[in-house]
């Protein structure tokens, strides 16, 4: 089932009691097919039989902690992060197709600015945006950019591991959390023992990983890092805002003094086609933006960003009039997604 639901172009299967199993196509969810709803027995014996073959020792009906996450590999052509979870006290699972393949910058369609933030030998790199944006995929396209030109060692920390890194010129490492090391802030703070030029973050959920986080940059290592923030601009006085107003000022310093840029990513269906386009919000971090981070004047941001479009910047609605343009996206999503569409019609008289 898992794997039919990948083949169809599903980026997520769910399965719960007493539903028709459910999958996310295009970013909308559907039912998978002319199913019947799922029976309690059913779900628990595919699940237990599921976690038996991928070596997993505890059972549905036994697990302490109410959840569990844990990946796995199809006919080498898709990895599925799994979370096993219950609702109402009945167990349901959510399965995350990640293909196998990873996809190239280029293949993407994401902007040339990206592989300039990847050339870099040191600094902080930051992937924003909501759940289900892409951001892992980019990353991935990033760090596969880095693996395939530079002869560095690459250093993961995820949870869990999606994409999975073959060695090509570079030497690649990937950490899960629970399975290789207890905690994002843990795996930091051993990876720089470790000798890696290049680290990844998957998530920095707490205070102590943006520190770590800060900390390897500024010791010399490209650090790779995603963050939920609503911008780009928005993005330092978040990571900034986490800290006790005593650290504030210090921080300010240290991510204005590493700070390579920002990507926002948000996924827009299209227009032309079946899917979604990924519509970037991109921040280079010069000396006008680095100063702006180290006085913490967190709202001139964007006027910088708009002025500076011959350096690769781009703020998001600019960018999603460009994929409208270009007759990818329609008006109602022009609409639905800008964050201010006066400021479009000003602009550009969209109407």
């Amino acid at each position: 089932m898992i794997y039919e639901a990948y083949k169809m172009g599903a980026s997520d299967l769910h399965l719960s009691v007493g539903v028709v199993p459910t999958i996310r196509l295009h970013g909308e969810l559907k039912s998978f097919g002319e199913m019947e709803p799922l029976s309690r027995e059913a779900l628990v014996s595919a699940l237990d039989l599921l976690m038996e073959s991928k070596g997993i020792k505890q059972r549905v009906e036994s697990l302490e902690q109410k959840e569990l996450d844990f990946s796995f590999g199809i006919k080498n052509e898709v990895r599925v992060r799994t979370n096993l979870y219950f609702e109402r006290n009945e167990p349901a699972v959510a399965f995350r197709m990640i293909p196998r393949k990873i996809k190239s910058l280029d293949e993407l369609g994401l902007p040339p600015i990206l592989k300039e933030m990847c050339e870099h030998d040191r600094g902080f790199v930051l992937v924003v945006g909501p759940t289900g944006s892409g951001k892992s995929t980019t990353l991935a396209a990033m760090l596969d950019y880095i693996n395939a030109s530079k002869p560095v060692h690459i250093l993961t920390i995820e949870d869990p591991i999606e994409y999975v890194h073959d060695n090509k010129v570079a030497l690649v490492h990937q950490r899960e959390v629970g399975q290789d090391t207890t905690s994002f802030a843990d795996g930091l703070k051993y990876a720089l023992r470790q000798d890696p030029d290049v680290i990844l973050v998957g998530e920095m959920r707490d205070l102590e990983t943006m520190e770590l986080a800060l900390t390897a940059a500024e010791t010399g290592h490209l650090v790779f890092a995603t963050v939920h923030t609503n911008s780009a601009p928005q993005t330092p006085e978040r990571i900034i805002g986490a800290f006790p107003p005593h650290q504030q000022n210090q921080v300010a310093v240290q991510l204005a003094n590493t700070l390579v840029g920002i990507v926002y990513q948000r996924l827009v269906p299209r227009a032309d086609m079946p899917g979604r386009v990924a519509v970037l919000e991109i921040l280079i971090a010069n000396n006008a933006i680095k100063n702006l981070v180290r006085e913490m004047k967190f709202h001139q941001i964007e006027s910088i960003m708009q002025a500076s479009g011959r350096l690769g910047m781009v703020v998001f609605d600019d960018a999603l009039f460009d994929v409208y343009r270009r007759g990818l996206i329609s008006k109602e999503s022009l609409k639905l997604f800008a964050r201010n569409f006066d400021y479009l019609q000003r602009r550009a008289g969209v109407l």
